[in-house]
C-alpha cells in the first residue's frame, strides 16, 4: 500500500507539473535531429517519455518477480523513483526533463506485477486486499497532486518541489526493507498447483529462462487472456488520454481561472485543487470496485464500468460548460468510473491466469495498461493540437466502448465454458 501511494503520488503530480513547464520551455531541442515548440503535442510527448517505460518495463517486472519476488523489486522502485526526482529537480531543459522522466518510469515500472503478484499469491481474500491497495493508491493519485500544487503555490520554484517530492519514494524504501511477508501464502490447487509447490516452482529464478518465458507467453495469449490483455490496453490509453491534459482543460472553463493572491510567488490556480479533488474520488470508485469483485462476475463489472466511461466522455464538456456546480458533479461521476474498473480487470487477470505465472501475466497487463497507454497522453496532445477538446472526448468515448465490448465478450465465453483458467 505505501508503494502503491508514492508510485502514483508521482504518476498524477507530473499534469500538474507539465503546466508549469509549458510557461518555462518553450522547446524541445534534441540533438541531431533539431528544435522542436512546446505544443500541447510535443509536451505530451515528454510525459509519455516517462510514462511509456512505466508500463513497457511492467514485462519484464513480472518475469522478475515470479523469478526473484516481489519484496526487493518494491524497495528497487523506491529508491529508483526518489533518485528520479531528485534529477528531475536539477533540469536545465525540457529534453533533460523528458531523460529524467524516463528513469522514473523504468523504476516505478516493476511496482504492479510484483504488488499485485504478492496480492493475488498471498493473500486469501484477493477482492478486499485489491480493494485496499487500491484505496491506497487512490490517496496518492489525489493527494499526491493536492501537496504538489499547495507547495507549488507557497514555495513557488517547481525545482524546490519536485526535489522535496523525491524525499517520501526514499524513507518508503528503507521502511519497505524492513517488512517481512510470506510472498506464497494463499496459493492453493485452485490456482493452478499446491502452495508449496508453486511457492518454490520459481524460487531458482529459471522462469528468466528465453524458453519458460515464450512457453509461459503462449499459454496467456492461447487463452481468454487476450481478451482481458485488450481490455488494458484500451483502459490505458483512456485513463491516460483523459488525465495528462485534465488540469488544462479544466483551466479553460471560466469558473476557474487563476486568482492572484499577494504575498505569493505563483497565483492560486484553482483547476489543480479540482483536478485532485476529481481524483480523491477515485478512493471511493476503487474500493466499491474492490468490494464488488467478490460479489458480481468481473466481466459484468468491465461491461457496465467502461460504459459509464463511455457516456461520460460524451457527457462531460456539454454538462461542464453549464456551470462549476455541473462541472464538479460530472467531473466527480468520471472520475469515480475511472478507477471503478481498476479492480475488475485486476480480478478478471487472477481468474484468467495460473499462479505460476501470474507475475507475467500482470506484466503484460500493465505493459498494456501503461506502457501501450502512455500512447493515449501523446494522442490526447495530437488531438488538442489538430483539433479540439471535444473531438478529444469523442476519441475517449470509442476506446471506453471498445473496452464494454471485450468484457461482454469474455461474460459470454464465461457462461458457455467459465473462466477456463490455463
Amino acid at each position: 500500500m505505501l508503494a502503491h501511494a508514492a508510485v502514483h503520488t508521482y504518476e498524477l503530480s507530473l499534469p500538474l507539473l507539465l503546466l508549469v513547464w509549458a510557461e518555462e520551455f518553450v522547446a524541445l531541442e534534441v540533438p541531431l535531429l533539431g528544435t522542436f515548440p512546446a505544443t500541447a503535442f510535443v509536451l505530451g510527448a515528454v510525459l509519455t517519455a516517462g510514462y511509456a517505460p512505466f508500463g513497457i518495463g511492467a514485462l519484464p517486472g513480472g518475469v522478475l518477480a515470479d523469478a526473484y519476488g516481489s519484496k526487493r523489486l518494491i524497495v528497487g522502485c523506491l529508491v529508483g523513483m526518489g533518485v528520479a526526482f531528485g534529477g528531475l529537480a536539477l533540469a536545465p531543459s525540457l529534453l533533460w526533463v523528458a531523460v529524467a522522466l524516463f528513469v522514473w518510469g523504468v523504476a516505478a515500472s516493476v511496482y504492479h506485477p510484483a504488488g499485485l503478484s504478492l496480492i493475488s499469491k498471498g493473500v486469501d481474500e484477493r477482492g478486499s486486499a485489491f480493494a485496499y491497495h487500491g484505496v491506497a493508491g487512490n490517496l496518492g493519485i489525489a493527494v499526491g497532486p493536492l501537496v504538489t500544487a499547495i507547495l507549488l503555490f507557497v514555495v513557488g520554484d517547481w525545482r524546490v518541489v519536485v526535489g522535496l517530492l523525491a524525499v517520501p519514494a526514499l524513507v518508503g524504501a528503507f521502511a519497505a526493507a524492513r517488512v517481512d511477508v510470506d510472498e506464497t501464502a494463499a496459493v492453493t490447487a485452485a490456482d493452478g498447483g499446491d502452495s508449496e509447490g508453486a511457492g518454490e516452482a520459481r524460487a531458482s529464478g529459471s522462469v528468466a529462462s528465453l524458453g519458460e518465458f515464450l512457453a509461459d507467453s503462449r499459454v496467456l495469449f492461447a487463452s481468454a487472456f487476450v481478451l482481458a490483455f485488450g481490455v488494458a490496453m484500451l483502459s490505458g490509453l483512456y485513463y491516460r488520454g483523459v488525465l495528462t491534459f485534465l488540469p488544462d482543460l479544466l483551466g479553460r472553463f471560466p469558473s476557474l481561472q487563476p486568482i492572484e493572491v499577494a504575498g505569493y510567488p505563483r497565483p492560486l490556480e484553482p483547476q489543480q485543487y479540482v483536478y485532485s479533488g476529481l481524483l480523491m474520488v477515485g478512493v471511493l470508485g476503487q474500493y466499491v470496485g474492490g468490494k464488488a469483485t467478490d460479489r458480481v462476475p468481473v466481466e459484468l463489472g468491465l461491461v457496465a464500468g467502461y460504459a459509464t466511461l463511455a457516456l461520460f466522455a460524451l457527457l462531460f464538456l456539454p454538462v461542464a460548460s453549464l456551470g462549476l456546480g455541473p462541472l464538479l458533479a460530472v467531473g466527480s461521476v468520471l472520475g469515480f468510473a475511472l478507477f471503478v474498473v481498476q479492480p475488475f480487470y485486476q480480478a478478471t487477470i487472477a481468474e484468467y491466469t495460473p499462479a505460476e505465472a501470474r507475475g507475467l501475466s500482470y506484466g503484460y497487463t500493465y505493459l498494456g495498461v501503461f506502457g501501450v497507454g502512455a500512447l493515449g497522453g501523446a494522442l490526447a496532445g495530437f488531438v488538442l493540437t489538430v483539433a479540439d477538446p471535444g473531438a478529444l472526448f469523442v476519441v475517449l468515448a470509442v476506446l471506453a466502448g471498445l473496452a464494454a465490448l471485450c468484457g461482454l465478450a469474455l461474460y459470454r465465453r464465461r457462461r458457455t465454458s467459465g473462466p477456463t483458467v490455463a
